[in-house]
């Protein structure tokens, strides 16, 4: 495998990228919908991977109808998850050998994500990266999120880097669409999703994990 052009810069997503948190909201979403009395199931979470919060919203009150405790359920949902990743949050396999790749490379990187900017601080934080990223791009920096491509595109913009040139990581096909929309190389390496038909054509590569995307950076 080679990438089409050498990249200037690498933007990452966060949650199920970087960090193996996917599976973490998911298990505090099922808990937050029995404090609701919901009835949830993996499908809608996974409806829900890569999404920022205003569009999860909407989609939520409309799946459950405008009965549904929404906000009480955000409330939950934050409050079990932040017990789950106090003592559960781990990076993913080949993070910290990429970023120093990316080092040795002299190679400028960002994050862009749904997630908030304090979430992204804290996780960062809690494995010692809060200093190996540029640039950081979150849920409040941008008008429209994921699957719109505004969100890479302002990490570009920061990174004073061209999004032809910027090779974007991806975890979610809602990541994946935004991150090919702002036309950048766009490298997937599934979590919970497997890609589809679509995701497939949007990306330059499909990929086990972060070594392998290390290895077409050499």
């Amino acid at each position: 495998m080679e990438l089409p052009r050498r990249p200037a810069a690498v933007v990452f997503d966060l949650d199920g990228l970087l960090f193996d948190t996917e599976s973490l909201y998911q298990e505090a979403i099922m808990a937050a919908a029995d404090d609701v009395g919901q009835e949830m199931t993996p499908a809608i979470f996974h409806s829900m991977i890569g999404r920022p919060w205003l569009l999860t919203r909407a989609f939520l009150v409309e799946h459950y109808g405008s009965s549904f405790p929404v906000d009480d359920f955000r409330a939950a949902w934050n409050r079990h998850f932040d017990a789950i990743v106090e003592t559960r949050l781990a990076v993913k396999p080949g993070t910290h050998e990429l970023l120093d790749a990316l080092d040795a490379l002299g190679l400028p990187r960002g994050i862009a994500t749904s997630s908030s900017h304090k979430t992204v601080q804290h996780h960062l934080g809690a494995h010692g990266l809060g200093e190996r990223f540029h640039q950081i791009v979150a849920s409040g920096d941008y008008a429209a999120g994921k699957p719109a491509p505004d969100p890479y595109l302002l990490a570009a913009e920061r990174l004073g880097i061209e999004p032809h040139l910027c090779l974007a990581l991806e975890d979610s096909h809602n990541g994946v669409r935004s991150a090919s929309a702002a036309g950048m190389m766009t490298i997937m390496v599934p979590d919970l999703l497997e890609p589809t038909h679509e995701i497939r054509a949007l990306c330059t590569f499909i990929v086990r994990d972060l070594h392998v995307v290390r290895g077409l950076l050499a």
